[in-house]
């Protein structure tokens, strides 16, 4: 046996003092051994176990669970034995003892001592079994009589680390200890993921739920902790930045948040994460060397002194190890990755949540919901992969230079042709970059267009359905989309020309092999062309070509975190509102004039200058203009221009329990008074001072998607009898009775299954309930009858009602209540015009005189006597008419039937929820999704990829082939080096053109083509479902699936097949290679391939359940941050920013806990896989070497080359075939949607007479309706016709069915039991054979037609409407009225002007090309009603639909409106549903509705002969019918 004798330490004192009896230290000598072996390590376990015990001392809280016996008694005996073994073998005067003996006998009893679980302890028996294995192998090789490691202390060690590392996941202590699964494991279930084996057992024998992956992940993940950790950093980071000079900030504006994420960790965060990156290249670079190795002990069987077999034995031992020790090192890397990675996105989310609910109204006109959510979605997803990516800046060059200077030693000065090589690419990849980073960007651009308006799109699908405008915004977003293709496409181009530099590690071999072979060789002769030199080079050129071929993934995925990064850095430094020069929340404390802090002023406002926008110039002294259309908005942004505020010269006075009244026409300033109150608007002089807490109603009632009492109680305790009054006072006792489970009802996303009164009536009933001494009412009686505003103002609002010892201020359109205020606050222009109560401003007979208010004071006193009228009866019928007002929504889907028992109704329906639950499909998701994938991509183009991939694989094995040859022919002289390096250059250029062809299917053909035909048909076919769906579906599920579900069909998804590809070609050469090189390696296989087999199927049937259940957890969290974005206001001005924060970091909890499961899932996946690819190699090099004399060293080179690559080939193979079984999910879930069943055509066949509807007669026959299948009807058997050109008021109770008649016009409900009502009904199976049954009965006509027969959009394109919900949408003014573009300006401009809005579209910038925000938010809800009319104008239909059209306008505007419908559409049929029922009295004909049914149809006189009708009632509770005095 030729040992190398290395002396590692020089002769000294160190030497003497380490080892008196030896003069130098050698690495056979036993005291080196000794010393490096036990000595060493046993010094720095007694240093940590000090260490530890005095942390445990000071810090060490005991857990009082008590002890796992079996475990606890035999750790302590077995710790003590080894002891007192090695203590024997001090006291034993025949053995020579040194320091390692004394060091490692106190190690043990200081771990004795502690005796708690810890991983120290058992890396130490790790390394102690390690150390004295070695010790005790060389000494029975030296045939030693003396042992200084005695085999009871070896045997104790081994059985005290079985004890340490036993998995203690289902011991008592470990069941009820509190802390996640992850801090509970120990190191080995740490280092082989055993932790999730409980994950992986469950979900192998059922589907997987949430409540499954609960409590894995380590605490400073959690949102709370991984929030306060990275906001502590960035708020100081942010302080300085801000405080810099301009120019300075641009500077270190794009890296900003990049170092604050790296800072916020520090070297202790990051140090793990590097020092396990080095080992694990380490462990990759040291497989080559050994290689080496054997393949010198291959070659030495030739020479006369042939290596024992010994050796050979040893060297495929360590390569197993060495596998073994790089896959745990890699596993572990990763896993630091995404813990960190994870926290990191954690805290971001925090960031942007909290940062979103302080936006200024500047930030918050240029922060839409669509880009803040895309931050939360999609820019922080980033980051959980990031760390997988930007730590290889650091290694990849490491990486490098060891592989050159591996391959120096090999190659000598030839491997520089490498160097010079990588060089020689970085500007080419520098400029790469560059064209990826641009790529990007746009890409996103592109990307939160298109969310933005999908998301607008599905929020107002109501409203799009109405207008038949599917195909306006469908286009918009193919607009939107071909950007994002074309991004793509460019992308697919660069990369596939980028391949020829991503094949440079064989272009290089080339190069390198060729010069070495003319001119390696000493003094420029040609070099020795061997198989140690051929196949150890070729693996560190495949070594090589990880970094250089990880390039592009590198770059583009840096791109994509330092694009998102800068894309949340520019969100987190918008402006918030604190930073609005002197704006503030309403409850901070200022300091104010002394006269304003006495306790009898409730609201104070002194000098008040406050605007929407920030001022270009000192405004607060500019003049205003006194044309009455100034624009004054209600929400952020401000068409007016800049320099001009909202509001100005405010001065407010109100005293503690007082009702104050702000009124107004449209666009004065009213809503924005209160928004200046709740500090949503800038103060630019002046002070406004609230004392006491805040209750706040917005005019666009503001609903969480939950329960009816979660919405009311809004966070507060219960107080039954409190809760009970405020229900009576709010009207909505019979409306919770006839839900079907009470208040624990579901309520809709947005309110979906409420009518707009009972929206607004539950949000009063939730302010009501906070008890606050301030409220703050933005005109919530305009959403609500007559009787029902009557019932409220009597009950709640008014002098009497339940708040009367509180602060009121209401707006409010109406007149009939003006006379009980205290104060009356008149805005104009932004101004309070006039100021004082009923009487005082209207014996001043200005401003307020002339808001329609001088119709003679005999009317209000009438109105009182009315008042005291309606109290006597509601004193008799207390229960029945004080809710009479109460009752199903009209547009309501509740499974509610109007009057219906309510004890009939809960046997009919007890679910109380409406949202169904997200599907999630269990087990696998087989070859049908891959075959939608491939069908979308083409056939084709996915055959095409895999023939390629095959082109590829031949002529890469080709080249090895040739190399082994080439090894073997040297010296032979049979060919010429040009001959050998013409054949293996011909190889090289075959496989970089395949290459470039095949990136060029994949990414320009296959993945845009699939791209762009799953989108279209996920969108098509949403376009064209019916109401009943988006009812049940939150808008936040069709997002997920446009955003993230989208991006990975875009991205993702065509790299996994290309991946699963390149494996399963890969794996089917090396077994050819293998096979011919070894045969009877091919015993081996079938062991290995069942192995494989079941470990893939066991982790599979997790991973896509955890898959699945990521996808379904990131919908509740996404849902609940546009949730919270729609009701920000409501949120800040009731104080209940730290509650949503928290359901925010739940949410975000529940998303991170099932992200990092996947992950950890995928890591025990990975130690098991390699593991059984290290037996792989294992396997390859004992046949090779057990064949020591029969093999040449190339055979055995190429085979063990292959089998290297074969673990890391079939590894990967079963985690991307894994993945993309994974990934196909998102297909699924696309396709799910694509394949729901579609409403009515949008076209159909029936041919209809020129004109039609040329005279708009509208007849309907026994009609009946419901909501969804299963329901209860909301309209029974209504018949009634109105002629053409009759002008037909609507009137009922909340409920009645008023706005589901209009629905049934346009067919947005279908005929109960109808063919269509039923095909589209969720509950229908998708086999089950829908026949028309009873549909003939019911029927709708116009003009002779019956609608049944039309396509939806033929119908509602000759239909128009002004909806209860005025809507815009982004874009112009012009795209509003126009979507289509189909008329001209002039035409436009004349539609305003009749609908009173061309003075106000003419001031602002721009006219028609005015850019309006999201939601219309910078125009009054008045001014959007008014945007509808003209839309109805512009449509010169027959038949006009107003729902409620004129709810949130002033009774002036109302006059106005009703007198402009009466003028231009006097040829019209026109159908009004009308709170105010004096907005219908002057109809030729009234419809009556209650319950669902006509109850009353007949002109107005008619009606009000009638005494004992209904409609007498509804017009004597609005105060149309005079009492007899």
């Amino acid at each position: 046996m030729n040992v190398v004798e290395i002396t590692l330490i020089p002769e000294g004192p160190l030497v003497f003092a380490l080892c008196p009896n030896s003069r130098s230290m050698r690495a056979t000598d036993p005291c080196f051994q000794n010393f490096f072996l036990l000595t060493l390590p046993a010094t720095l376990a007694f240093i940590l176990f000090a260490i530890r015990i005095t942390w445990l001392e000071h810090h060490g809280k005991p857990h009082h669970l008590g002890r796992t016996a079996f475990i606890y008694w035999p750790s302590l005996f077995l710790m003590l034995f080894s002891a007192v073994t090695l203590l024997n073998v001090l006291i034993n005067p025949s053995t020579d003892h040194d320091l390692s003996a004394k060091l490692a006998i106190g190690s043990m009893f200081l771990a004795w001592f502690t005796i708690r679980s810890s991983d120290f302890i058992l890396s130490y028996y790790i390394i102690a079994i390690f150390g004295s294995g070695i010790l005790l192998y060389t000494e029975t090789q030296g045939h030693s009589e003396t042992s200084s490691v005695p085999d009871l202390y070896f045997v104790s060690l081994i059985l005290g680390f079985i004890v340490e590392a036993w998995p203690r996941g289902r011991t008592q202590v470990q069941r009820k200890s509190g802390a996640s699964v992850f801090e509970k494991a120990n190191l080995i279930s740490r280092l082989s993921f055993h932790y999730i084996q409980q994950v992986m057992s469950i979900g192998y024998k059922r589907p997987l739920q949430l409540t499954d992956v609960v409590n894995l992940m380590p605490e400073r993940i959690k949102s709370e902790n991984a929030y306060a950790t990275l906001a502590a950093t960035w708020k100081q980071r942010e302080a300085q930045y801000l405080s810099l000079p301009k120019d300075k900030q641009q500077k270190q504006q794009p890296w900003l948040l990049l170092k604050t994420i790296a800072a916020t960790y520090g070297w202790i965060g990051w140090a793990p994460i590097v020092a396990c990156r080095v080992v694990s290249t380490t462990l990759v670079y040291l497989q080559p060397v050994l290689l080496g190795r054997i393949l010198d002990f291959m070659q030495s069987s030739a020479s006369d002194s042939p290596q024992p077999l010994s050796n050979g034995i040893l060297l495929a031992v360590l390569m197993f190890l060495t596998s073994l020790s790089s896959s745990i090192t890699g596993a572990q890397l990763t896993q630091l990755n995404a813990d960190r990675g994870m926290e990191i996105r954690s805290g971001l989310i925090g960031l942007i949540y909290r940062k979103a609910l302080k936006l200024s109204p500047e930030a918050r006109r240029t922060q839409t919901t669509g880009s803040i959510t895309n931050h939360m979605s999609v820019d922080t997803e980033k980051w959980t992969n990031a760390l997988t990516t930007l730590p290889q800046w650091i290694s990849a060059p490491i990486e490098v230079i060891v592989a050159l200077w591996l391959l120096y030693r090999q190659l000598g000065w030839c491997a520089l042709v490498g160097l010079f090589t990588v060089l020689g690419l970085m500007p080419l990849q520098n400029k790469v970059s560059g064209i990826f980073s641009e790529i990007k960007e746009t890409k996103l651009t592109a990307m939160d267009s298109r969310i933005r308006l999908v998301t607008e799109l599905f929020t107002s699908i109501k409203t799009i359905k109405l207008y038949a405008w599917e195909d306006a915004f469908k286009s918009k977003i193919a607009g939107y989309r071909e950007t994002e293709m074309a991004v793509l496409r460019r992308f697919g181009v660069v990369y596939a020309a980028m391949t020829i530099t991503y094949s440079t590690t064989m272009f290089m071999s080339l190069l390198s092999f060729g010069i070495y072979a003319v001119a390696g060789g000493p003094g420029g002769t040609p070099g020795e062309i061997t198989p140690h030199t051929i196949f150890v080079s070729l693996a560190l050129f495949g070594l090589l070509s990880k970094p250089i071929s990880w390039m592009d993934h590198l770059l583009s995925d840096t791109t994509s975190i330092l694009v998102a990064t800068r894309r949340i850095q520019g969100f987190l430094l918008s402006e918030e509102l604190q930073d609005n020069l002197d704006s503030f929340p309403s409850h901070r404390n200022h300091h104010h004039p002394t006269q304003y802090r006495r306790t009898g002023s409730a609201i104070v406002v002194q000098d008040g200058v406050f605007s929407w926008n920030k001022l270009t110039s000192d405004s607060g002294e500019s003049p205003i203009a006194q044309d009455e259309n100034t624009p004054l908005l209600s929400r952020e942004g401000s068409p007016a221009t800049n320099g001009v505020p909202t509001l100005r010269d405010i001065n407010i006075n109100l005293e503690a329990g007082s009702l104050t009244a702000i009124v107004g026409r449209i666009g004065q300033g009213k809503s924005s008074l209160i928004s200046a109150l709740i500090g949503d608007m800038y103060c630019y002089k002046g002070f406004a001072k609230l004392n006491g807490n805040v209750a706040y109603v917005a005019q666009e009632a503001w609903i969480m998607n939950c329960t009816v009492k979660d919405n009311i109680l809004f966070g507060k305790p219960l107080d039954q009898d409190r809760y009970e009054r405020i229900l009576q006072a709010c009207s909505l006792s019979r409306d919770l009775n006839m839900l079907p489970a009470g208040d624990q009802t579901e309520i809709g996303e947005r309110g979906i299954n409420l009518s707009g009164g009972q929206k607004q009536r539950v949000a009063l009933a939730r302010a009501a309930y906070q008890d606050a001494d301030i409220y703050l009412f933005d005109d919530p009686l305009s959403a609500v009858d007559a009787h029902v505003d009557q019932h409220l103002w009597q009950n709640l609002i008014g002098p009497n009602g339940l708040l009367k010892d509180k602060t009121r201020l209401l707006v409010t359109h109406g007149i009939h209540h003006l006379n009980e205020v205290d104060k009356i606050v008149v805005m104009k222009n932004g101004t309070i015009s006039e100021l004082g109560s009923f009487e005082q401003l209207l014996d001043a007979r200005q401003g307020f005189y002339q808001l329609n208010l001088d119709r003679s004071r005999l009317e209000f006193s009438n109105t009182n006597k009315r008042r005291k009228h309606a109290n006597k009866e509601n004193a008799i019928q207390s229960q029945d008419d004080s809710d009479s007002g109460s009752d199903v929504a009209d547009n309501t889907d509740t499974a509610t039937e109007v009057g219906t028992n309510p004890q009939e109704k809960k046997a009919e329906n007890t679910n109380a929820s409406l949202v169904t639950a997200e599907k999630t499909a269990s087990g696998g998701v087989g070859w049908r999704m891959f075959m939608v994938y491939a069908k979308a991509a083409s056939y084709i183009n996915i055959i095409s990829v895999i023939v390629l991939y095959i082109f590829v694989e031949v002529a890469q094995v080709g080249t090895s082939y040739w190399l082994r040859f080439w090894s073997d022919s040297a010296g032979q002289d049979k060919y010429t080096v040009t001959q050998f390096l013409v054949i293996y250059g011909s190889f090289t250029l075959a496989y970089m053109a395949f290459n470039m062809a095949l990136f060029y299917v994949a990414n320009v053909k296959a993945a845009i083509m699939a791209a762009q035909r799953l989108h279209d048909r996920l969108l098509d076919n949403l376009l064209r479902q019916s109401m009943a769906f988006f009812d049940v579906t939150p808008v936040g599920r069709i997002i997920n699936r446009f955003s993230s579900d989208v991006e990975s069909v875009d991205e993702v998804i065509i790299w996994n097949f290309i991946d699963v590809v390149y494996c399963l070609v890969a794996i089917g050469g090396t077994l050819v290679v293998i096979s011919i090189s070894t045969p009877l390696f091919l015993l081996v296989v079938p062991p290995l391939a069942i192995s494989y087999i079941y470990v893939q199927n066991y982790y599979i049937r997790s991973s896509q359940a955890l898959k699945r259940l990521m996808s379904v957890s990131k919908s509740p969290l996404y849902q609940h941050f546009s949730e919270t974005l729609a009701g920000v206001s409501t949120i800040r001005a009731m104080n209940a920013t730290p509650r949503f924060i928290t359901i925010n970091e739940k949410k975000a909890d529940i998303s991170a806990e099932t992200t990092l499961a996947f992950g950890m899932c995928s890591r025990w996946l990975k130690v098991r896989l390699e593991f059984l690819g290290a037996l792989i190699v294992l396997a390859a090099a004992l046949l090779a070497v057990l064949n020591f004399g029969h093999l040449s060293a190339s055979v055995v080179g190429l085979s063990l080359t292959y089998a290297t690559s074969i673990t890391m080939d079939i590894t990967y193979l079963v985690r991307t075939w894994s993945e993309m079984s994974n990934q196909l999910i998102c297909v699924e879930r696309i396709e799910e949607y694509a394949e729901l069943r579609q409403e009515a055509p949008a076209i159909t066949g029936t041919r209809l007479p020129v004109g039609w509807p040329n005279r708009g007669q509208i007849s309907f026959q026994n009609y009946s309706a419901r909501y969804r299948e299963r329901l209860s009807l909301v309209l029974k058997n209504v018949t009634f016709e109105a002629q053409p050109g009759e002008k037909i008021g609507i009137v009922g109770r909340t409920g009645a069915g008023k706005s589901s008649l209009t629905l049934a016009l346009f067919r947005m409900i279908e005929a109960a039991d109808s063919y269509w009502a039923r095909s589209t009904s969720s509950d229908q199976g998708a086999t089950e054979d829908l026949t028309i049954s009873g549909g003939l009965e019911k029927s709708i006509e116009i003009d002779g037609v019956d609608i049944a027969t039309l396509g939806l959009k033929t119908l509602r394109q000759h239909l128009s409407i002004i909806p209860q919900d005025p809507t815009l949408f982004v874009g112009t003014v012009r795209e509003n009225l126009d979507p289509f573009s189909e008329l001209s300006d002039a035409e436009l401009w004349t539609a305003l002007e009749r609908a009173h809005l061309k003075d106000h579209i003419s001031s602002l910038t721009g006219g028609l090309s005015f850019e309006v925000a999201q939601n219309g938010e910078n125009f009054s809800v008045g001014q959007r009603s008014l945007i509808c009319l003209a839309r109805a104008l512009l449509r010169k239909t027959k038949i006009l639909i107003l729902d409620e059209a004129t709810a949130a306008v002033d009774v002036e505007t109302d006059e106005l409106i009703q007198k402009t419908i009466r003028k231009e559409f006097k040829d019209r049929t026109i159908l009004t549903i009308a709170h105010r029922i004096k907005t219908v009295m002057d109809s030729d004909k009234i419809l009556v509705l209650d319950q669902g049914r006509v109850r009353e149809y007949d002109t107005p006189e008619a009606l009000l002969s009638r005494k004992d009708g209904l409609f007498y009632s509804l017009a004597e509770q609005a105060g149309e019918i005079p009492l007899q005095q």
